[in-house]
């Protein structure tokens, strides 16, 4: 397994992964689908914090941050996504691209990593707890999709 910062190249495959978890989980809130052209933007970006793991078979998923919420109060307080392709789960690839991702954004001077994890995803909530983050909030009722409510499970990480 590779691990390094996402190229274009790379954008079809991110979106095959991450529109399959939009149209078929709960694992994201988010309808709208992903597409080539907005993941190259967020790559160039985003730079060396968009990152992708890959095998010979190309890319088994990607983990990215971004900040929290605007304004400069908040520039080292930054909140990721990650999602791998459904092969690659169980395999320590989650882990070894939040470990890459953790080192750049202490790189970068991020204090504060965050994720949001959808309350209907629990192995999303051990896994993240696993890697040292530390449940902070339930707001419940803040997601809808699929014709129902759902919970937003805040965790955080102090790097």
């Amino acid at each position: 397994m590779i691990l390094r910062p996402a190229e274009p190249r790379d954008a079809a495959q991110i979106a095959a992964i991450w529109n399959e978890i939009i149209e078929t989980s709960a694992a994201t809130f988010t309808t709208q689908t992903k597409t080539v052209e907005g993941l190259q933007a967020d790559m160039a970006a985003r730079g060396a914090a968009f990152q992708v793991a890959c095998d010979d078979g190309g890319v088994l998923g990607f983990a990215t941050y971004f900040q929290f919420r605007g304004g400069p109060g908040y520039a080292h307080t930054m909140e990721h996504s990650i999602q791998l392709a459904k092969h690659a789960r169980g395999r320590g690839v989650g882990r070894a691209l939040m470990t890459t991702l953790e080192e750049v954004a202490r790189r970068d001077k991020v204090h504060s990593l965050w994720a949001g994890v959808s309350g209907e995803n629990p192995a999303g909530v051990a896994f993240h707890t696993a890697l040292g983050y530390r449940q902070i909030a339930t707001l419940p009722q803040v997601g809808f999709k699929f014709g129902r409510w759902m919970d937003l499970i805040l965790l955080q990480k102090i790097l």
